[in-house]
């Protein structure tokens, strides 16, 4: 039977690429000196987020414009990451309980022809790429090819990814979706890349522009993470934004993908409205995808403000004993060379609605503390990993 605490509600939101400061181990990722927020509030000349402030972020560091406050309003603290890596799915993951110990394949060559070959036998065309790229530089650069000859465009990153992009002109998204899966029932050890990911755009040369019809094709979890137990005891668990993806679907009791930002919290105000209980899992991919990755410090600022902004709006929506919980799972310095994650802390913000004052939660050794909190707090059984905080506050 599943726990009176199950009657609860806790929304998790994850500002993707949010990091508060280099990782003790982040020269061995080549990130010492990263530091996401810090970097960002510098080149705005003092970064203004009221809200978080109250909350206790300007604790967490040294940040332009956001002052330590002597009586936070939330539970402030950071997490390290203990896995190994600094990949979106590694880090969501890890706070829902599993601890990669070792980093998913990476391909700084491009893939070889053993992935290649029978890729493109599966699918029946020619690829072109196949390199590291920036996802908008080698539409800018290989589009027209594409267009021309009807050849996916294949290429990665620093991180454990598998990208495929196509106009949709040339391959509507549903077929390339198709191709992607292809992918990822190809993708087996050695080989088990993180994800594949399916890049669509549209327009004309010179004018070509990604949509938001991305998914992401990633592996499953190798074993139960909280979203299972949180399932399997009938609590409810909505997954907005890419949560569904990277979970592969598992542990997801209703799943909404998100145009952006301002799509995922509209989205997450409208369960606050009619869940009764249950977890909400909120994935905001823009601060990642959007500014991070494109090295644009002013668009992540703005976009920060605007979460800022509508803080209160959430607030408003918590009933009385309701959790709001705000993290992220790497950091993505906008400013650090190259345009890859950058292996951070990441912030832990914890709100009760009604609460007056909040605690110092110190460092903790990994985001699995944040899962196995959540799985205290709804009287499930406990988590591989992780230590809950939840008596501490």
């Amino acid at each position: 039977m599943p726990s009176l605490q199950s009657k609860n509600r806790v929304l998790l939101i994850v500002l993707d690429g949010f990091g508060v400061g280099a990782l003790p181990d982040a020269g061995s990722y080549g990130d010492t000196g990263s530091n996401t927020l810090a970097h960002i509030a510098e080149a705005a000349g003092g970064l203004a987020l009221p809200h978080l402030q109250e909350w206790g972020l300007g604790a967490l560091g040294r940040f332009n414009g956001i002052e330590p406050v002597p009586a936070p309003k939330a539970h402030f603290g950071k997490m390290a990451e203990r896995s190994a890596g600094k990949d979106t799915v590694i880090g969501h993951w890890e706070m829902t309980g599993i601890i990669t110990e070792t980093p998913f394949p990476t391909y700084p060559n491009g893939f070889p022809p053993e992935i290649i070959g029978p890729f493109e036998a599966k699918i029946g065309r020619k690829v072109i790429g196949n390199k590291v790229a920036s996802g908008t530089e080698i539409i800018k650069e290989l589009g027209v090819a594409h267009m021309e000859s009807g050849a996916p465009i294949v290429y990665t990153s620093a991180d454990s990814v598998f990208q495929v992009a196509a106009h949709e002109a040339v391959i509507p998204p549903d077929a390339l979706y198709q191709i992607c899966q292809i992918a990822r029932d190809l993708l087996k050890p050695p080989h088990h890349v993180a994800r594949v990911i399916a890049r669509p755009f549209i327009g004309a040369p010179g004018r070509f522009t990604r949509t938001e019809r991305r998914r992401d094709f990633s592996l499953p979890p190798p074993s139960d993470t909280l979203l299972d137990r949180l399932c399997r005891e009938s609590i409810p668990v909505i997954g907005i934004g890419k949560i569904e993806d990277i979970f592969s679907g598992r542990g997801i009791s209703e799943a909404v993908h998100t145009r952006d930002n301002e799509d995922g919290i509209d989205r997450t105000l409208q369960y606050l409205d009619r869940l009764d209980r249950g977890l909400i899992f909120t994935n905001l991919v823009d601060f990642d995808m959007l500014y991070g990755h494109r090295n644009d410090a002013t668009g992540y600022a703005k976009a920060l403000q605007a979460f800022d902004r509508r803080l209160p709006e959430m607030i408003s929506k918590m009933r009385s004993g309701d959790w709001l919980m705000i993290t992220s799972d790497h950091g993505n310095d906008p400013l650090f060379p190259g345009t890859d994650h950058t292996r951070e802390y990441v912030p832990l913000l914890a709100y009760r609605k009604g609460m007056t004052a909040g605690k110092a939660l110190g460092i903790r050794p990994t985001f699995a503390d944040l899962g196995q909190t959540i799985a205290a707090r709804f009287g499930v059984s406990p988590l591989p990993a992780g230590e809950s905080f939840l008596s501490a506050i």
